[in-house]
């Protein structure tokens, strides 16, 4: 037994200890104090089971432990317990050893221990490509096991491999077909000639959601170890999963889909017949990530009359001579588990001023004497080293990608307003005059000046949903003269074009995803070449005398020589084949050389960075290479900005207020607001109203705090231009959302918008966001952590943009996952974890202190076991039912039960394709289909929910505002009474991400966000869509119109898709060819 209750003392270990002294990672020990829960159970969820050759024992897991009991039942004894997740036992053919998953050496690697839990040795040694699922040969020589594959997406695919039991590289059986259909659940047949296993064949070529279960999702395939194929065993309409051969070789049993039942079937390995058995199977996992398996372990008993599985909480025995002829095999386990403390940190929201952590297209001029860069939608200007940043230009529209011109002279940058859509602009450091240069409207992007200042090249952008379709006909890269005039088009290729030295060709940046080129092309867009291709770089820029280039590479800053071979050349982040330096700590953004090329600038946070290409190389400078240390520090920009905080009194009268403090429920109530702060609360009687406070009558309304989407996408995936209104927050405010979190999203796009709102600048909730994932998978963006350093920085480079917290996406190692958390500890952040459809990895991240646990737990119903450990741990789940895994994804029940195209409001603050396409052709599905979906999700959300676990209402974007609304009423569906549904969406994800101090509730000193409601949603939840007015940090709108009142009067001007021509003549209008004026 690998449990030992530590004392207090010996868990100071800090986490910063592995780094500096480079020791292996222990997941049992990860370096915070822990503290020891101890509780029994009866029941269990998704446990793997197995019984001994001699029918003697069931061996099985619950909460990642092994326990072992008497095949007639009782109280287990525990072989393995501890916090290393430790799953999916089974018992070696002479039935001494026990074979498991374990990820106690850092990740999931197949484990073998005597039978009485001693001498547990680690078979297999996989660090990425990780194992679980083995099953013994009939030789008990070797373990056949299912071994992970992913690319791009996190969540991957599967292989057959065997291993010896004495360890090694291992042979592969299968190859997989594609990087995203699985293979699962190996069984060996009893004469050692094949392995069963399921194969996900559901048509498309790749993992959907939303699959048709009723159709053929998984087959059951067996491998002949003898000619080295497969060939298809059963499938159909319900799929076949988890294949069990009987111990006579004769009876093949499995797992099927009928309808919303998974049954056990029977196949007849001879003739083929195929029959069931019994029909009250728990859920399968048919329509989820499959990478543990579709349907947890089982086995047959030796004499083959029975099966032994798990179901409905219970392990049964099944009468396979029988129809649903089961009994009890009846368990107790006392569980003892070490938690880590919940990462949580109270977050201030309320300062009067705030340091601009988000600079934007910064660029130095060439006498190397002024910086200047975008922010907060303007263009400022500082003079170097210490000089305060100023605007450059008083103008009202945005600004965007400055660029000098060789003598320093003059900047051209880009400019925006939604009405006008986007400029090319040309002004001087000093602030003159600005000049359009552009005849033709366009999205324009990132201009540069040719050398001898007579040329500028930039990009025209294809459209969007955000910044919308118009004047965007022909995208590319075009030229223009630096003193206006008729544009040239180059190339539709590519974007950040720059001149070469000597203005003949351009460069520019091409591809995307994991093939990326950096080319070159004459002015006519002739002779095109591609100098580098690269996996992983970004951000290339080549030095004023060509013989330099900097780019990043999974975020860090690059300087490399620019050999020139006539070839195009690979370039990353290491070469023995030219010069190349790191020069980041953490991270690096705006990278550009000074004039003389003997630099290079580069930002993070608000510090500003200089390299030296002197100290870097010995044959630059003549200094050792070695000696050449990355800065820790830079330059402090220093751009502070207000926060805003509107004037004047509200007194909200007469109304119905849900305080959401402890239930409380005030009739006949008036708030008070001044400025951004509820001043007073309570009974009528009791409220003073101050003169000249404007008061809005609320008799018969209901009002309650403003909503909270923990999980909110809100399109901040863009890049470059943010536009004057962004449509999804107007959407969200309209349905009540007065914060939301983003909990994936680029980084610098989501925080420079925050920054906006905070500043009065852009009306929206308040925006908080984890910006980029720390991705587990391949990608340009992934996040590499091998050690305590790794993660820490990574998460500095997050919070260097004002995150408080961060998205650990999948990171495939338990040590990995673990080392984010204590990094996250040392820094005081929060981490809001990908669920992945993982219910081990759920386990295991409860365990180790995440803040939340993002998506539902694929597996429903939840049992005792896990209800009992998550109550005494604190962390959150955002179940986001609107997406559920493992099922029907919650937004198809409001599309079939509701016309979600006629919501006027909806249509209001959001393009209409977007609401037609997703609504107006349906899915239809049976209401059982969705019972056995986000429904039966969410009864288990109703049992945490009663056991204390912080239920959080998280919308995941889907559809912007009503969502919200869903994501609540869906809560309700499960059981939650109105109440418990609207802490879901208020005081919960508050104290969930640290905000309850000043909102979440409705109370004297919090800050003012809250919804007025025409209807009670206490007598019907559906009543919360009834929003007559949204408060949001004291500044109050109109939900119907988004228009501010109150104290102030602002109509919002038109959204793009309100000023096309004729967009008044036709209600249903949108702007959707591309126009060119």
């Amino acid at each position: 037994m690998r449990f030992i209750k530590w004392l207090p003392a010996l868990l100071l270990l800090s986490a910063t200890a592995y780094a500096g002294d480079k020791k292996k990672w222990d997941v049992e020990n990860p370096g915070s104090p822990q503290q020891e829960v101890a509780f029994t159970v009866n029941e269990g969820t998704w446990l793997n089971v197995d019984i001994s050759p001699d029918g003697k024992h069931i061996v099985f897991d619950l909460l990642g432990d092994i326990y072992i009991m008497p095949a007639t039942g009782g109280t287990a004894k525990v072989l393995r317990q501890g916090k290393a997740m430790e799953v999916q036992p089974r018992f070696s053919p002479d039935g001494k050893k026990i074979s498991f998953t374990s990820d106690a050496g850092g990740g999931d690697n197949i484990w073998v221990m005597n039978r009485d839990g001693s001498s547990a040795t680690q078979i297999t040694k996989e660090n990425f490509r990780l194992l679980n699922n083995a099953v013994w040969a009939p030789d008990g020589q070797y373990l056949i096991a299912r071994k992970h594959f992913t690319s791009t997406r996190s969540l991957g695919a599967g292989e057959m491999w065997m291993y010896h039991i004495n360890g090694g590289n291992g042979l592969q059986l299968t190859v997989k077909k594609n990087d995203q259909q699985d293979v699962n659940e190996p069984c060996a047949s009893p004469d050692g000639r094949y392995v069963y296993y399921s194969e996900d064949m559901y048509p498309g070529g790749y993992f959907q959601y939303n699959k048709n279960p009723n159709e053929q999702i998984f087959v059951i395939k067996r491998f002949d170890r003898e000619k080295g194929i497969s060939e298809n065993v059963t499938g159909g309409p319900g799929g076949a999963v988890r294949p069990q051969v009987s111990r006579s070789g004769k009876l093949l049993a499995f797992v099927k889909r009928v309808r919303t039942k998974t049954v056990l079937y029977m196949r007849n390995l001879k003739t083929g017949e195929e029959w069931p058995v019994y029909d009250q199977l728990s859920k399968d996992q048919q329509e989820a990530w499959t990478t543990f398996g579709i349907y947890p372990g089982f086995a047959w008993t030796p004499d083959d009359r029975h099966i032994i599985i798990w179901t409905g909480g219970k392990i049964k025995k099944i009468d396979v001579s029988r129809t649903n002829s089961a009994v009890d095999i009846p368990f107790t386990c006392n569980v003892k588990q070490k938690l880590s403390p919940t990462l949580r940190y109270t977050q201030d929201l309320n300062a009067d001023k705030f340091n601009v952590h988000v600079i934007r297209h910064a660029t130095t001029s060439p006498d190397g004497k002024w910086l200047v860069f975008s922010a907060l939608g303007h263009l400022y200007k500082k003079a170097l080293p210490d000089g305060k940043p100023v605007r450059v230009t008083d103008a009202g529209e945005y600004e965007y990608e400055p660029s000098f011109s060789a003598d320093g002279k003059s900047i051209v940058y880009i400019s925006w307003t939604d009405s006008t859509s986007g400029s090319l602009c040309k002004t001087t450091l000093s602030g003159g005059g600005v000049e359009k240069l552009n005849t033709k409207k366009g999205i324009f992007r990132t201009p540069s000046f040719s050398h001898d200042g007579k040329w500028i090249v930039y990009e025209r952008e294809g459209g969007s949903n955000t910044l919308g379709p118009a004047y965007t006909a022909k995208p590319g890269i075009y030229m223009i003269p630096a003193t206006g005039g008729k544009e040239r088009f180059v190339t539709d290729k590519g974007e950040a074009p720059a001149f070469s030295i000597d203005d003949k060709q351009i460069y520019y940046q091409a591809g995307g995803g994991l093939e990326k080129t950096f080319n070159r092309c004459n002015t006519d867009g002739n002779e095109e070449k591609a100098i580098f291709k690269t996996t992983y770089g970004k951000q290339f820029t080549i030095s004023p005398d060509g013989q330099w280039v900097a780019y990043t590479h999974l975020h860090h800053v690059y300087i490399a020589a620019l050999p020139r071979t006539g070839r195009t050349i690979t370039i990353g982040s290491d070469s023995a084949d030219f010069p190349l330096r790191r020069v980041s700590k953490h991270a690096g953004y705006n990278l550009h050389w000074s004039g003389d090329g003997s630099k290079l600038h580069y930002t993070l946070d608000e510090q500003y960075y200089t390299i030296h290409l002197q100290d870097l190389f010995q044959f630059v400078g003549g200094k050792p290479d070695s000696a050449f240390n990355i800065p820790a520090q830079g330059i402090s920009i220093n751009l502070i900005a207000k926060t805003d905080k509107p004037k004047g009194s509200i007194a909200f009268t007469n109304a119905r207020i849900l305080t959401m403090e402890n239930d409380e429920i005030i009739e006949n109530g008036t708030i008070v607001v001044e400025g951004n702060i509820i001043k007073a609360i309570g009974n009528a009687s009791q409220i003073s109203i101050p003169a000249g406070a404007k008061k809005i009558d609320c008799k018969g309304k209901t009002i309650m705090p403003g909503l909270i989407d923990a999980h909110a996408h809100a399109n901040h995936f863009n890049t470059g231009i943010i536009p004057e209104k962004h449509w999804a927050y107007y959407a969200n405010l309209a349905y009540g959302v007065t914060t939301m979190h983003d909990p994936s999203a680029n980084s610098e796009f989501v925080f420079a918008q925050s920054e906006l709102v905070k500043a009065g600048k852009m009306v929206g909730p308040r925006v908080f966001s984890t910006g980029t994932i720390l991705y587990g998978a391949d990608g340009d963006f992934k996040a590499i952590i091998n050690s305590y350093d790794d993660a820490k920085s990574a998460l500095l480079r997050t919070k260097a943009f004002g995150a408080f917290s961060v998205k650990s996406y999948n990171q495939p190692r338990r040590e990995q996952r673990q080392m984010v958390i204590e990094a996250a500890r040392e820094l005081n952040m929060e981490v809001v974890p990908e669920g992945g459809s993982f219910f081990y990895h759920n386990i295991s991240m409860i365990l180790d202190g995440h803040t939340t646990i993002e998506h539902n737990i694929p597996i429903a119903p939840l049992y005792d076991d896990v209800i009992q450990l998550w109550k005494h741990a604190g962390t959150a789940n955002t179940p986001t039912l609107i997406v559920c895994y493992g099922g029907l994804s919650g937004e198809y029940y409001w599309y079939q039960h509701t016309n979600v195209w006629e919501k006027e409001r909806l249509l209001r603050f959001t393009p209409r394709p977007i609401i037609d396409t997703r609504s107006r052709h349906r899915t239809m599905a049976p209401e059982e289909e969705y019972e056995n979906g986000h429904i039966l999700v969410s009864k288990s959300l109703k049992k945490l929910n009663d056991a204390g676990v912080l239920i959080n209402m998280g919308a995941h974007g889907q559809i912007q505002g009503i969502g919200a609304h869903w994501e609540t009423w869906m809560m309700a569906q499960g059981g939650m009474t109105p109440m418990e549904a609207l802490r879901t969406a208020t005081i919960n994800p508050a104290r969930s991400l640290g905000f309850d101090k000043h909102i979440g509730s409705l109370k004297a000193g919090k800050l003012a966000d809250l919804i007025v409601l025409d209807k009670n949603p206490l007598e019907n939840i559906y009543n919360t869509e009834s929003i007559r007015y949204t408060m949001v940090n004291g500044r109050l709108y109109d939900a119907e119109t988004m228009n501010e009142i109150g104290n102030y009067n602002k109509p919002h001007s038109p959204f793009y898709w309100q000023l096309g021509k004729n967009a008044d003549s036709f209600p249903w209008y949108e702007t959707e060819q591309h126009l060119e004026d």
